[in-house]
């Protein structure tokens, strides 16, 4: 094999492999919480979270995490949005009891991207 042609294949190795890793970024984020929020029926404290989701955008199986481990798996949506979000940002929506605090994570905007993830059904 020529210094050319070995050339050519790792060029080729090396676009394919962050084409992959493109792909793997484009269905993660990460945002923050200030507040304590519910997930399903798991407690989210405040803190950096990065989320990962994978299926068809009407029916992706979401998985948050913290520090490299997966402490929440639940169900969600992709929706496209109008514009690109300006930031990132965590929606949330009230408790199922009106007297709890504990707010519900519904959706994650990710800073300079036009889809948004719907968390639930």
């Amino acid at each position: 094999m020529t210094i050319k042609q070995c050339f050519s294949s790792f060029a080729t190795v090396a676009v394919l492999l962050s084409v992959s890793a493109f792909a793997k970024d484009s269905n993660s984020g990460t945002f923050m919480l200030s507040d304590p929020v519910q997930v399903g029926s798991t407690e989210l404290k405040p803190g950096n979270y990065k989320v990962e989701w994978n299926g068809p955008p009407n029916d992706v199986r979401v998985e948050i995490m913290q520090h490299g481990k997966t402490v929440a798996t639940i169900g969600g949506k992709i929706e496209e949005l109008q514009q690109p979000a300006p930031y990132s940002a965590v929606i949330t929506k009230p408790g199922d009891n009106g007297m709890d605090n504990m707010k519900k994570l519904s959706e994650i905007e990710f800073n300079k991207r036009s889809e948004a993830l719907m968390i639930g059904g």
